[in-house]
Protein backbone atom coordinates (compact mmCIF):
# COMPACT_ATOMS: atom_id res chain seq x y z
CA UNK A 1 0.00 0.00 0.00
CA UNK A 2 2.74 2.56 0.74
CA UNK A 3 3.95 2.36 -2.88
CA UNK A 4 0.44 3.09 -4.23
CA UNK A 5 -0.03 5.99 -1.79
CA UNK A 6 3.31 7.49 -2.78
CA UNK A 7 2.49 7.17 -6.49
CA UNK A 8 -0.92 8.75 -5.93
CA UNK A 9 0.68 11.67 -4.08
CA UNK A 10 3.20 12.18 -6.88
CA UNK A 11 0.45 11.97 -9.49
CA UNK A 12 -1.66 14.47 -7.57
CA UNK A 13 1.31 16.79 -7.21
CA UNK A 14 1.97 16.61 -10.96
CA UNK A 15 -1.67 17.35 -11.72
CA UNK A 16 -1.65 20.35 -9.39
CA UNK A 17 1.57 21.61 -11.01
CA UNK A 18 0.12 21.14 -14.49
CA UNK A 19 -3.07 22.93 -13.49
CA UNK A 20 -1.04 25.78 -12.05
CA UNK A 21 1.00 26.10 -15.22
CA UNK A 22 -2.17 26.02 -17.33
CA UNK A 23 -3.74 28.71 -15.16
CA UNK A 24 -0.61 30.80 -15.39
CA UNK A 25 -0.63 30.41 -19.17
CA UNK A 26 -4.27 31.46 -19.31
CA UNK A 27 -3.53 34.51 -17.21
CA UNK A 28 -0.56 35.54 -19.35
CA UNK A 29 -1.96 34.67 -22.79
CA UNK A 30 -4.63 37.40 -23.00
CA UNK A 31 -2.07 40.11 -22.25
CA UNK A 32 0.34 38.88 -24.91
CA UNK A 33 -2.37 37.99 -27.41
CA UNK A 34 -4.11 41.36 -27.31
CA UNK A 35 -3.83 43.25 -30.57
CA UNK A 36 -1.95 46.51 -30.69
CA UNK A 37 -3.89 49.55 -31.82
CA UNK A 38 -3.00 51.00 -35.21
CA UNK A 39 -1.37 53.93 -33.39
CA UNK A 40 0.84 51.55 -31.40
CA UNK A 41 1.81 49.73 -34.58
CA UNK A 42 2.67 53.05 -36.25
CA UNK A 43 4.82 54.03 -33.28
CA UNK A 44 6.84 50.85 -33.80
CA UNK A 45 7.28 51.46 -37.56
CA UNK A 46 7.57 55.22 -38.02
CA UNK A 47 10.59 57.01 -36.52
CA UNK A 48 9.74 59.21 -33.53
CA UNK A 49 10.71 62.41 -35.35
CA UNK A 50 8.20 61.59 -38.12
CA UNK A 51 5.40 60.10 -36.04
CA UNK A 52 3.44 63.30 -35.30
CA UNK A 53 3.22 64.10 -39.01
CA UNK A 54 2.26 60.52 -39.86
CA UNK A 55 -0.42 60.67 -37.16
CA UNK A 56 -1.81 63.97 -38.49
CA UNK A 57 -2.19 62.59 -42.01
CA UNK A 58 -3.79 59.31 -40.95
CA UNK A 59 -6.08 61.11 -38.47
CA UNK A 60 -7.29 63.47 -41.19
CA UNK A 61 -7.57 60.84 -43.91
CA UNK A 62 -9.30 58.02 -42.06
CA UNK A 63 -9.55 58.72 -38.34
CA UNK A 64 -7.37 55.61 -37.88
CA UNK A 65 -10.15 53.42 -39.32
CA UNK A 66 -8.54 50.49 -41.15
CA UNK A 67 -11.62 49.96 -43.34
CA UNK A 68 -12.44 53.63 -44.00
CA UNK A 69 -13.76 54.05 -47.53
CA UNK A 70 -14.30 57.31 -49.35
CA UNK A 71 -17.78 56.98 -50.88
CA UNK A 72 -17.02 59.23 -53.85
CA UNK A 73 -13.50 58.17 -54.83
CA UNK A 74 -13.26 54.68 -53.37
CA UNK A 75 -10.01 55.51 -51.54
CA UNK A 76 -9.50 52.91 -48.84
CA UNK A 77 -7.87 52.29 -45.49
CA UNK A 78 -5.82 54.26 -43.02
CA UNK A 79 -3.94 56.19 -45.71
CA UNK A 80 -6.85 56.37 -48.15
CA UNK A 81 -4.95 54.63 -50.94
CA UNK A 82 -6.52 54.96 -54.37
CA UNK A 83 -7.09 52.32 -55.44
CA UNK A 84 -6.89 50.51 -52.13
CA UNK A 85 -5.56 47.40 -53.83
CA UNK A 86 -2.19 49.11 -54.38
CA UNK A 87 -1.52 48.34 -50.70
CA UNK A 88 -1.25 44.68 -51.71
CA UNK A 89 2.41 45.46 -52.43
CA UNK A 90 2.86 45.55 -48.64
CA UNK A 91 0.87 42.37 -47.94
CA UNK A 92 -2.02 40.21 -49.08
CA UNK A 93 -3.97 41.15 -45.94
CA UNK A 94 -4.05 44.86 -46.90
CA UNK A 95 -7.84 45.16 -46.51
CA UNK A 96 -7.88 44.44 -42.78
CA UNK A 97 -4.35 44.55 -41.37
CA UNK A 98 -3.33 47.86 -39.83
CA UNK A 99 0.33 46.85 -39.86
CA UNK A 100 0.27 46.19 -43.60
CA UNK A 101 -1.48 49.50 -44.27
CA UNK A 102 0.95 51.41 -42.04
CA UNK A 103 3.94 49.82 -43.75
CA UNK A 104 2.50 50.80 -47.14
CA UNK A 105 1.62 54.35 -46.04
CA UNK A 106 5.04 54.96 -44.53
CA UNK A 107 6.75 53.71 -47.69
CA UNK A 108 4.41 55.84 -49.85
CA UNK A 109 5.15 59.00 -47.84
CA UNK A 110 8.90 58.37 -48.05
CA UNK A 111 8.85 57.55 -51.76
CA UNK A 112 6.51 60.32 -52.89
CA UNK A 113 7.41 63.15 -50.49
CA UNK A 114 10.69 62.16 -48.85
CA UNK A 115 9.23 61.65 -45.37
CA UNK A 116 6.01 61.84 -43.38
CA UNK A 117 7.05 65.35 -42.26
CA UNK A 118 7.27 66.50 -45.87
CA UNK A 119 4.00 64.72 -46.72
CA UNK A 120 2.32 66.58 -43.84
CA UNK A 121 3.72 69.91 -45.06
CA UNK A 122 2.18 69.17 -48.47
CA UNK A 123 -1.12 68.06 -46.87
CA UNK A 124 -1.42 71.31 -44.93
CA UNK A 125 -1.32 73.31 -48.17
CA UNK A 126 -3.38 71.01 -50.42
CA UNK A 127 -5.54 69.08 -47.90
CA UNK A 128 -4.55 65.84 -49.56
CA UNK A 129 -1.32 64.02 -50.21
Amino acid sequence: MPVITTRMRKSAALLVSAAGIAALGAAVAPATASADTPQQIAASVVPANQLASFDQIISHESGWNVTATNPSSGAYGLAQALPGSKMATAGADWQTNAGTQIKWAYDYMNTRYGSPNQAWAYWQIHHNY
